[in-house]
């Protein structure tokens, strides 16, 4: 018999959004349940728990050097990405939107590497362009210049590694952040504009009291995102540097330090969970101290 009205409504809904809630809960919800007992137990080589320890793995981490080193370098790699970031894809979303000629394109273009993955992107950043021997295409392109070639992959001084990390960072999210950007630039009234023009205002005058105070809302969205995103880095640390079985100071960040910890010879999945559950907590710390200082909610006046 064929349902109507209300009942039908709900039937179709959970038809719909049932598989994906079941999916949420049994690989989201339960592993991070899982994670947080698990944190307060020790447990070697299995995931099941065996001796309660409370708080004792979280004090261990708080302790522990190489997770203070972990997160330093979040935040040398969170204070270059993210300003960086923002700024490239804000300026390429207005070129973009400035652009009458294959704007489509254009916007593909710069799309398109959001597409790739962060693992192929790393490898093809190591492996091709910042390989370090001459038939690398960044020693090639210097060769060119009578440049001797750089070991940019060497750990010891100068650190260039860091080069081709944020460089692989760059290439894959501008277009991401662009995309964002371009939406918000489409929403701003041309009249705005038109007034502008009348009054004689133009170039760095129209972006700083016209455009950049309408993309208000997508600014906070895409600063927010770029800070989770630098807390959640891994691939390109793991992928261009894993190479090596060691990573020099303040070249590993707090995932990559976990993933090691928890999986790694010792397989320490208590004190792996007490520095997820510590990271975790920091990310929502940054974020809710963020929302207040950028009044994420509040009406503009």
């Amino acid at each position: 018999m064929r349902l109507r009205g209300y009942q039908n409504r709900n039937v179709w809904f959970w038809l719909f959004v049932g598989p994906f809630v079941i999916g949420l809960v049994v690989f989201v919800y339960v592993p991070i349940a899982w994670s947080i007992y698990l944190s307060f137990f020790d447990s070697y080589n299995t995931v099941t728990p065996t001796q309660f320890v409370g708080v004792g793995n979280y004090l261990d981490m708080l302790r522990d050097p190489a997770f203070r080193s972990s997160l330093v370098t979040f935040v040398l790699f969170a204070l270059f990405i993210v300003p960086t970031t923002f700024a490239l894809s804000l300026g390429a979303a207005l070129l973009v939107a400035r652009t009458r000629v294959m704007q489509a394109f254009f916007r593909s273009v710069f799309f398109l590497p959001t597409a790739c993955s962060y693992v192929v992107a790393a490898l093809v950043w190591k492996m091709s362009i910042f390989s370090g021997i001459r038939s690398g295409l960044a020693n090639a392109v210097l060769g060119w210049f009578g440049v001797d070639s750089i070991p940019w992959l060497s750990l010891a001084d100068p650190p260039w590694y860091w080069l081709v990390i944020v460089t692989a960072r760059l290439w894959l999210q501008i277009g991401f952040y662009m995309i964002l950007f371009l939406a918000g630039i489409q929403r701003i009234s041309p009249t705005l504009y038109e007034a502008a023009a009348i009054d004689g205002a133009e170039g760095w005058k129209v972006f700083r009291h016209i455009t950049l105070p309408q993309l208000r809302a997508t600014s906070t969205a895409v600063l927010m995102l770029l800070l989770v995103n630098a807390f959640q880095a891994f691939d390109e640390f793991y992928n261009i540097l894993s190479t090596f079985g060691t990573y020099p100071p303040y070249a590993r960040p707090p995932l990559v330090y976990l993933y090691y910890t928890a999986l790694g010879s010792g397989q320490d999945f208590g004190h792996g969970s007490a520095g997820a559950v510590i990271l975790t907590l920091i990310i929502a710390i940054v974020a809710v101290v963020q929302g207040r200082l950028l009044r994420i909610g509040e009406r503009d006046a």
